[in-house]
């Protein structure tokens, strides 16, 4: 397939400014499309702000697959199953379960893994080259359990990634808190902590925006914001990508990286992607003099605590086949309750802001497609809960994809 000299990038995220970056510098002329008034405004605008180069863990499991009853009948506050029976949604389920062995959790968790490395290796050269001011810094990062069971798990995964030289390592309670003393607060027994020292956090909305501006400037990407795409047509020699204005755009190829919404636009191409949204929440609260300085996960709850300046940025829950970004506030109440019960000192509950939800674009596997199934289209979309973390490494490999054909 020949080199394209031209691009359409549909999708203004973390996964598309990276992708314009990676294509730009290689001599690309990038037009972005997105259908929000900015950069970043989708499912990179209210995500958990951490950059978790090494928690890459699938979704899919042994250990989910026996949850699966109890999440189908909303047992779970922290995780729902929407039930939905169309075609789609079937395939997508008996795919995601297919990828429910300890064999394909661990291929996929340790592909997700050199992902992840190729990403922090990328966002390293952007920031020697670029100054770009994002809130980014090597907070570390501590996964909480809170029994035994769930933390004998975490330390044979934690040794699995140590065998391909992941600095990861397994505390104690008492250990933990000598590191962030924050967690004397948590309201629940922890049987255990995992500890990545060199984790990083970051705004990604703020990101997405300020590597427009780097990409606009010095490598002359040509952004359009409020532009809703409806269509793409493609052949062996250009694609065109057609709006709800009535108006197309040309390009050599097109590249969808419009996260939830890839799916259904990539059908109107007649190929099939798996792609599913999984909803998650975040709200915004004061930080106090007990906020934790680490990034913090807390494992079997599915909640993410990420201190950013004078803030505490939480984030949590996974709907599974709600489509809708809207904000339930039955479940944003369930998510701050949640969040206060867990670690009542880690904000101001009081003051909370920014209530949001968004759409995790899901794939069976828990690893993005990025892939050139034509010679004037490609896909980079799929990212799930990890976008933020491995958009530099994904538009990287998908610049190399494309230029090695």
């Amino acid at each position: 397939m020949r080199t394209p000299r031209t691009a359409l990038i549909i999708g203004a995220g973390v996964v598309g400014m990276a992708s314009a970056y990676a294509l730009a510098r290689r001599g690309v002329a990038v037009t972005i499309l997105d259908a929000m008034p900015g950069a970043g405004m989708g499912a990179s605008y209210g995500n958990g702000r951490q950059l978790s180069y090494g928690y890459t863990d699938a979704l899919a499991s042994r250990d989910l697959l026996g949850k699966i009853p109890r999440l189908a009948l909303g047992c779970d506050p922290a995780f729902r199953i929407y039930p939905r029976f169309d075609a789609v949604s079937i395939k997508w389920k008996l795919q995601f379960l297919r990828n429910c062995t300890e064999r394909k959790f661990r291929q996929n968790s340790l592909n997700g893994l050199m992902l992840a490395r190729k990403s922090r290796d990328a966002m390293a050269a952007l920031l020697a080259k670029h100054d770009i001011e994002f809130g980014h810094r090597t907070a570390g990062k501590m996964l909480l359990f809170d029994n035994n069971a769930a933390f004998s798990r975490g330390r044979a995964i934690m040794y699995m990634k140590a065998r391909h030289q992941e600095r990861q390592m397994a505390l104690t309670y008492d250990e933990a808190t000598k590191i962030e003393p924050a967690l004397n607060a948590v309201a629940h027994p922890v049987a255990g902590v995992i500890y990545s020292p060199t984790e990083q956090t970051g705004n990604a909305a703020v990101f997405a925006d300020r590597l427009g501006d780097v990409v606009s400037r010095e490598y002359g990407v040509s952004l359009r914001f409020n532009v809703v795409v409806t269509g793409i047509e493609s052949d062996r020699n250009h694609a065109v990508v057609k709006m709800d204005s009535g108006d197309e755009l040309q390009a050599d190829i097109a590249i969808v990286c419009s996260g939830a919404a890839a799916g259904k636009l990539l059908r109107s191409t007649n190929i099939k992607a798996p792609i599913y949204p999984m909803k998650g929440y975040s709200f915004i609260a004061p930080a106090t003099k007990a906020s934790p300085q680490v990034s913090i996960t807390d494992v079997v709850r599915k909640l993410v605590f990420t201190r950013i300046g004078d803030e505490m940025l939480i984030a949590g829950l996974a709907d599974l086949g709600d489509d809708s970004a809207d904000v339930r506030p039955e479940r944003m109440a369930d998510l701050i309750a949640s969040a206060q019960a867990a670690f009542p000192e880690a904000a101001d509950y009081r003051a909370t802001r920014n209530h949001w939800s968004g759409l995790r674009p899901m794939t069976p596997n828990s690893l993005p497609i990025i892939s050139r199934p034509s010679p004037t289209l490609a896909i980079n979309a799929g990212h799930g809960m990890l976008g933020w973390t491995l958009a530099m490494g994904s538009g990287e490999k998908l610049a190399e994809r494309i230029f090695a054909n």
